[in-house]
């Protein structure tokens, strides 16, 4: 017979737990502790979103960044080369980021992982503010050094932040987990980029910027973009109180491997699945960030003459445009499920991508057409793989590797984003401004068929699902001995951790 008080059992349903479990030794928080653990899922999911407005901030701050250089160095001295270098620096610094912080929150923790991340993008934002210089080329040096520290900020929060979330939205949101986790990470992310141009034209407006070669405008550029820096400060700090005062979620307290783990059996069971992931992250990264980071290039040569302010606020309309997407796909990813979204939004990048290549020298005459397709072309992007590879990446692995997991095929995304970037500009030189898009398609069509072959839907299913099935596995392949949770709830072995609850989400 239980003991425990309605309340009591008020408090284990929002853990996600039940008597059965409390008594089997799964839950020894104090009633005061359940109810701190309850308020930090929701700490967790508003901390881990908030910050994440913060990385879409500096991942689509080159686009300013990028026009204003342009502006006041000219083109012979801020090259082509050096514009790909710090906006890859970035890129660089965040696969590193996403591997070392996914092994870090599953050995160590996820609120440690997040606490880092935070004073990573904080001080590296700084020195981005203060970048100087004797020449124009040791601005250049230091500024690229300082977003590659903010790189690995930023490429951190990507395994901290989403396995934190989708921990949380796991035991608050039930079958509904995939929507908030969307609401909570991908929209953050995109909502990054009208913010950061909404911010600048707000501030280059106010200033009265002339769009003139003065001495006067150009000062006026030339502290704009270290507000642009120094405004991504505001983000990670805003949350970094509430990081401070987190638990780490009820499934890494109970199934973490913080030592011993066998990462030979990992690659064998989920080699398939990282193949999925990481390729299709690889795909959609491949395209979607060159044409962010760029985009204000592409939308200037195709208004000539338009000036600064004028594109940037083409390219304001263009990122605006992508935000349905997300949405969309939040709203009935619960009815076509995980993979079907996935290939429906590549199937977007073959269609938009092929009516914008194709059709490239007649639609470019019309340019509000050639914004609208363009912009759709980015919100299928959103609506599919945007959504989707973050959720599938959080989804397919047990809490024991889920930054592990999810670091690794973020880290082949931001892989794929540094290699686009790169060869970006090379393909316009060399095959002309139409291939980008048509090269877009062919990611698509190939994004498609790897989704197919190699994803996996488990969106019906908890995660405890996973860790049931890989503590199973552990079992029969000789590691029952091996001691899983952090130790804050005791520690028990694999043999011993058997999921009592359900597994999948009641219908």
């Amino acid at each position: 017979m239980s003991s425990i008080t309605p309340s009591q059992e008020k408090d284990l349903d929002d853990l996600g737990e039940t008597p059965a479990s409390l008594e089997a030794g799964h839950v020894t928080l104090s009633e005061g502790d359940q109810y701190k653990a309850t308020r930090s899922d929701y700490f967790t999911l508003l901390a881990s979103g908030f910050a994440l407005i913060s990385d879409g901030w500096h991942n689509n701050v080159a686009t300013v960044v990028n026009a204003i250089f342009g502006k006041l160095y000219g083109s012979a001295v801020y090259t082509s080369a050096i514009s790909t270098r710090v906006s890859n620096s970035l890129l660089v610094g965040e696969v590193l980021g996403m591997v070392i912080v996914g092994i870090t929150c599953d050995l160590i923790g996820r609120k440690v992982a997040m606490v880092g991340t935070t004073v990573l993008i904080v001080v590296g934002a700084i020195l981005c503010t203060a970048s100087s210089g004797k020449t124009p080329q040791d601005l250049f040096w230091m500024l690229t050094v300082a977003r590659g520290m903010v790189g690995i900020g930023v490429g951190g929060e990507y395994p901290a932040c989403s396995t934190s979330a989708s921990e949380a939205a796991n035991e608050k949101f039930g079958r509904n987990r995939g929507a908030a986790f969307i609401l909570v990470t991908n929209l953050m992310l995109s909502l990054g980029g009208p913010l950061c141009i909404s911010f600048f034209l707000l501030i280059i407006n106010g200033a009265h910027y002339g769009g003139t070669t003065s001495a006067s405008d150009l000062h006026k550029l030339a502290y704009t973009w270290r507000i642009m820096f120094a405004l991504g400060v505001v983000f990670p700090l805003s949350v970094f109180y509430f990081r401070l005062k987190m638990l780490n979620s009820k499934l890494y307290r109970r199934n973490a491997v913080r030592r011993r783990l066998p990462y030979h059996l990992v690659v064998r069971r989920y080699w398939k699945t990282l193949i999925g992931t990481a390729g299709t992250w690889f795909l959609y990264d491949f395209v979607t960030f060159p044409n962010g980071i760029f985009s204000s290039q592409i939308i200037a040569g195709v208004i000539p003459g338009a000036g600064l302010v004028r594109t940037l606020e083409w390219n304001l309309l263009l990122s605006v445009l992508s935000l349905p997407g997300v949405f969309l796909g939040a709203a009935i990813v619960k009815y076509t499920g995980r993979r079907n979204l996935l290939m429906m939004g590549f199937t977007g990048y073959i269609v938009f991508g092929l009516i914008v290549g194709v059709s490239y020298d007649k639609i470019t005459k019309v340019a509000p057409a050639f914004i609208v397709a363009y912009g759709l072309m980015q919100s299928s992007g959103n609506f599919g793989p945007g959504n989707m590879e973050g959720t599938i990446s959080a989804e397919s692995y047990p809490t024991s590797i889920r930054g592990i997991g999810y670091g690794l095929s973020a880290a082949f995304g931001k892989t794929g984003a540094a290699i686009g970037t790169q060869v970006f500009t090379p393909i316009e030189d060399s095959l002309g401004k139409r291939y980008t898009f048509i090269i877009a398609a062919c990611c698509g069509a190939l994004g498609v068929l790897l989704a197919y072959f190699f994803v996996e839907d488990k969106g019906a299913d908890r995660l405890e699902k996973e860790d049931e099935a890989w503590r199973q596995y552990l079992v029969d392949h000789g590691y029952a001995d091996l001691v899983m949770g952090d130790g804050s709830e005791g520690e028990v072995v694999v043999a011993q951790n058997v999921e009592t609850k359900s597994l999948e989400f009641a219908h």
